[in-house]
């Protein structure tokens, strides 16, 4: 009798496991697919705007420099509070300390001109002159004596017209000497030498205080009381006119203008609460409310948008003007609600609803959704516990039977 060849036997042995291949994979096609489910739950649901945001100071004024020059000095920095009046920047002033020096000696010197004027001219011309005329006066006193004794004289033939003539030059001298010393001490403190002091003083004082109006001008201080919250300078930095130094604004409060599109703006309006987050400072939350809702649409990139205006506590001053900041309005909450993931809500045939299980097969079931946030929506439709199916790869039908699964 032959045996069996190792070649048969091993194609049975084969036709035997594919048999069994094909048997437990046709077994495995007919099991329920596997689907995520979610329970339905009751909490309370607050109806949300989530977006954007930039914070402004509500009340704020810019430090401009009133001078061009190089800064010499810098006495603040980001973020410091200031009183109003503190300096904040000096510029180079030496120019201006020079020009003020210069003119305050020209007024000095103007001033003493104008004492010596005042009293007639200088101590030492003054005093030459009149005792130049007194020693005039006492000759023309002596020549007169003279000459009224020689006329006397004459009269008596005792004198000749000759020497009465000479007397006469001697009275006529002494009185041309006492006029000329008088035009001399009047020229000593004549009008236009006055007037053109005066001027001269005039020009010397604004131009004293022009330098001293510079020179303050080279101080650069706060407009108001507040926090510097703009303020970039370096000491040596060059600045002109005009050119604003810092920005300084009082931040306890802030306002937000939070950008809301245009579909949720219906669902914000003045007074609901407000939060703000900035990803700068993670886990800090700023609370507020709306102040003021949107007037009108406009653009923002590829965003319809209206600028909805929020006033947020900010009692440490650390939320800054200009930084962008996530914004969440809370524009309807509801106690007790029964919510589900949003993301088991679907349109099927033009309806709204979701696939509940029952049993171990899908159920439609029509919803009416309430409040929603960025995760839940509320339901009135379901209770507390019912099952509804997640997103899956599988396309779900009503009555089909599934294999639930609880992530």
């Amino acid at each position: 009798m032959r045996r069996p060849s190792w070649r048969w036997l091993w194609v049975v042995v084969v036709a035997g496991a594919a048999a069994i291949g094909f048997w437990q994979l046709d077994g495995w096609r007919r099991q329920p697919p596997e689907i995520s489910f979610a329970r339905a739950t009751r909490e309370t649901i607050a109806s949300t705007v989530p977006t954007n945001g930039k914070v402004e100071p509500i009340e704020w004024a810019t430090a401009r420099a009133a001078r061009q020059g190089p800064v010499q000095e810098i006495l603040v920095q980001r973020g410091q509070k200031v009183n109003e009046g503190d300096v904040l920047i000096a510029i180079d002033s030496a120019d201006s300390q020079a020009e003020l020096s210069a003119a305050q000696a020209r007024v000095v010197q103007i001033q003493a001109e104008l004492e010596t004027l005042s009293k007639g001219g200088r101590a030492t011309d003054l005093a030459e002159i009149s005792s130049g005329l007194e020693r005039a006066r006492l000759d023309l006193k002596v020549a007169q004596n003279e000459y009224d004794t020689l006329l006397r004289l004459q009269a008596r033939q005792a004198a000749t017209p000759l020497e009465t003539a000479a007397a006469k030059e001697k009275v006529d001298r002494a009185r041309l000497q006492i006029e000329s010393l008088q035009q001399r001490k009047a020229a000593l403190v004549a009008v236009p030498d006055r007037t053109s002091a005066e001027a001269r003083l005039h020009d010397a004082q604004a131009a004293a205080e022009l330098a001293q109006s510079r020179i303050s001008q080279s101080v650069v201080r706060a407009p108001l009381s507040g926090t510097v919250y703009q303020f970039d300078l370096k000491r040596g930095a060059y600045v002109n006119a005009g050119d604003v130094i810092a920005s300084i604004g009082r931040l306890d409060r802030v306002h937000v203008t939070v950008y809301v599109d245009e579909p949720d703006l219906g669902r914000v309006a003045k007074g609901m609460p407000a939060s703000i987050t900035w990803d700068a400072l993670p886990g800090r939350v700023w609370k507020g409310t709306v102040d003021r809702t949107a007037s009108q649409i406009v653009a923002l990139g590829s965003r319809q948008v209206g600028e909805v205006a929020c006033l947020i506590e900010n009692p440490d001053m650390d939320l800054l003007p200009g930084t962008n900041v996530n914004v969440e309005i809370r524009s309807h909450t509801v106690e007790n609600a029964v919510t589900i993931p949003k993301e088991a809500v679907r349109r099927e045939s033009g309806q709204t609803g979701v696939f509940s299980l029952n049993g171990d097969r899908l159920a439609w079931r029509k919803i009416t959704q309430g409040v929603n946030n960025t995760t839940r929506v509320q339901v009135s439709e379901l209770g507390e516990g019912d099952a509804v199916a997640l997103p899956s790869e599988r396309t779900l039908k009503q009555g089909m039977q599934v294999q639930p699964v609880f992530p």
